[in-house]
């Protein structure tokens, strides 16, 4: 895990703000920053990157890493950068990096070495030779890679705040994005290509890029996502299936060489990855769990389960909201934008710990979720997907002993609810319409979806993969993991199991009331069966009165004291909202979560 950043173009880029972009990327690489330039009459090329350790140690693998006329920046992880270096056994090779296999691979097979990779990455590649720059990013957006284009070239780098120090000025605020966060929610933030900043683009998911000294930036995509039912696969096969690449892409993620630490949350997805770790390859499991005493959040008895049957080493974070504002407001201005939502607020404290701890690279579940089901929304898809299943009436026994108990969303109270209407989406803007009221200005952005497949379930799960959830998951992770130089691994997020878990028949998606019932099988006798059969969906989250006591005068003040965020919302409104019930609602707590994000953010930037 690195960071990387970069120019190219007519701009000559003074050593001052070169300086002024590594102190800046010391976060992401403490353990090594450097820098090279090429200048072409009027074109120049500049390529900064600084590095965290965490394969090779070696400086023989600090980068910029140059080999045959070819320069390499690179964040991220080839994790089968093993198997690939045995497929080139003529080669001379200085170090024991991924990195190196990277590059040699590239001079190999150009463009397509991606197809080779099984990992998450952001890289650039400059040619010497043909003045090109080659840009591109990992399957599922893992790492971050943000493109600047400016009529004096076109600048790259791991986080917005490279990109101003580079340039030495900065973007302004893009009040779109704004208005989507606030009305729409973290579900709309990556349904367009737009950011926080006006004219900041990150490079597409599964993309490559190329920019000569025209300035131009071309953009291509290598590797979509897709879906084929495979009708003749038993629960058996699919079971069996699932384990073999999930235990694979578990050993793969435990390359490194420095310790792994794991995120526990208490749910099926994180406490499969530990338990994988410990049982099956002998790992010498850490864990980092947080509590919160909201019993709607609160997971310590399943978390504690883990634990237990592991016998791990563990450190246990009771949530409090004694100083919880001070640590969002700096978020904020780490992020360099508002965060997302609660649960990476409370992430922060996971990442700080694990690296006063030493540990400088964390496992985490994210993306089971949208792989094998885990929403309530998909009980409702499935039943729809099964409709003419000759088992269907027992999917449907099930939803109503197993699922209206516990759901909340009024329209997910609704078993048939697509069978009444197969595009209904409302659910995902849960109240947009109230909180479109809230602003001094219009804002009404429907929701759109992309098109992957015929099924309505396995179209959803896609969108929530590459365009909804994820993509969220991934910036917030990232971000909270590098501002205390820790790296995130995903093991769900694997070609190879993704490939796999789109051909799993729609049936065995859901069985007996269990969402993930393939994953659940797939780790019978390594997850506690109480984790395992536990029906809950909790989620990694807390409340937001966890953090925020509404009803300190004080606090309240503060909140509704001037500030230019009242430029945007309408203050009475915000105050009303205050003397709600308590607890608010699940979309209440969003909206007043993002109106304090967005109050910090404008606050730091206008």
């Amino acid at each position: 895990m690195c960071g990387v950043a970069g120019f190219i173009g007519t701009e000559t880029i003074s050593d001052d703000r070169v300086q002024v972009a590594l102190h800046a990327m010391r976060n992401r690489g403490p353990d090594h920053k450097d820098w090279v330039e090429f200048h072409n009459e009027n074109h120049h090329v500049y390529l900064l990157h600084s590095r965290l350790n965490i394969i090779d140690l070696h400086e023989q693998a600090n980068q910029p890493f140059v080999l045959d006329n070819h320069v390499l920046l690179f964040n991220g992880e080839i994790y089968n950068y093993k198997e690939l270096r045995e497929q080139l056994p003529d080669t001379n090779w200085k170090t024991n990096s991924d990195t190196e296999v990277l590059l040699h691979y590239y001079l190999k097979y150009g463009e397509n070495c991606v197809d080779h990779f099984e990992g998450m990455w952001a890289f650039a590649i400059y040619d010497k030779q043909t003045k090109r720059l080659l840009l591109s990013r990992d399957r599922f957006g893992e790492k971050p890679l943000y493109v600047w284009e400016r009529p004096e070239g076109v600048y790259f780098a791991s986080e917005t705040r490279f990109l101003w120090a580079m340039a030495g000025h900065r973007s302004p605020v893009n009040y779109r994005h704004i208005f989507r966060y606030l009305v729409n929610g973290y579900k709309s933030l990556y349904k367009t290509d737009e950011e926080f900043y006006e004219d900041i683009r990150a490079l597409p998911y599964a993309s490559l890029a190329t920019i000569g000294f025209d300035g131009l930036v071309r953009v291509s995509r290598y590797w979509e996502p897709g879906v084929c039912d495979v009708e003749n696969m038993s629960m058996q096969e699919a079971v069996a299936g699932f384990r073999e690449h999930l235990l694979l892409s578990i050993k793969l993620r435990l390359r490194a060489d420095v310790p792994l630490a794991f995120c526990l949350s208490g749910g099926v997805d994180s406490g499969t990855i530990a338990s994988i770790a410990a049982k099956e390859f002998n790992y010498d499991v850490a864990t980092f769990s947080l509590i919160d005493r909201d019993e709607r959040y609160n997971e310590y008895d399943n978390i504690k389960a883990v634990i237990d049957e592991l016998q791990c080493q563990h450190t246990i974070i009771n949530l409090e909201s004694d100083g919880m504002l001070d640590r969002l407001k700096k978020l904020v201005a780490y992020h360099d934008c508002p965060v997302s939502t609660i649960s990476y607020l409370i992430h922060s404290m996971l990442s700080e710990a694990i690296s006063e701890q030493g540990f400088h690279v964390v496992c985490s579940g994210t993306g089971a979720d949208e792989l094998v089901t885990g929403y309530y929304d998909h009980f409702n898809l499935h039943l729809y997907e099964m409709r003419e299943h000759q088992n269907f009436e027992r999917w449907q026994a099930d939803w109503e002993r197993y699922i209206r108990p516990v759901v909340r969303n009024p329209y997910l109270q609704n078993p048939m609810l697509y069978f009444d209407n197969p595009s209904f989406r409302d659910h995902v803007y849960l109240n947009n319409d109230v909180f479109r009221r809230f602003l001094n200005t219009g804002f009404d952005e429907e929701f759109t979806e992309e098109t992957y497949d015929g099924s309505i379930l396995r179209n959803r799960m896609l969108n929530e993969l590459f365009h909804e959830s994820i993509p969220v998951i991934l910036h917030e992770d990232d971000l909270n993991s590098m501002m205390y130089s820790v790296e995130n691994r995903s093991p769900y997020l694997d070609r190879k199991l993704f490939e796999f878990a789109c051909s799993i028949p729609h049936e065995h998606l859901v069985r007996d009331g269990y969402a993930k019932y393939v994953l659940r099988e797939a780790v019978k006798g390594i997850l506690p069966e109480q984790v395992r059969l536990d029906r809950r969906k909790k989620g990694f989250n807390a409340s937001i009165h966890s953090i925020v006591d509404f009803d300190d005068a004080e606090t309240r003040a503060w909140l509704l004291s001037d500030s230019s965020v009242f430029d945007l919302v309408i203050r009475e409104k915000v105050s009303e909202l205050f003397d709600h019930p308590r607890p608010f609602s699940n979309s209440e707590s969003k909206f007043l979560f993002n109106f304090i994000n967005v109050r910090m953010f404008l606050e730091l930037v206008t």
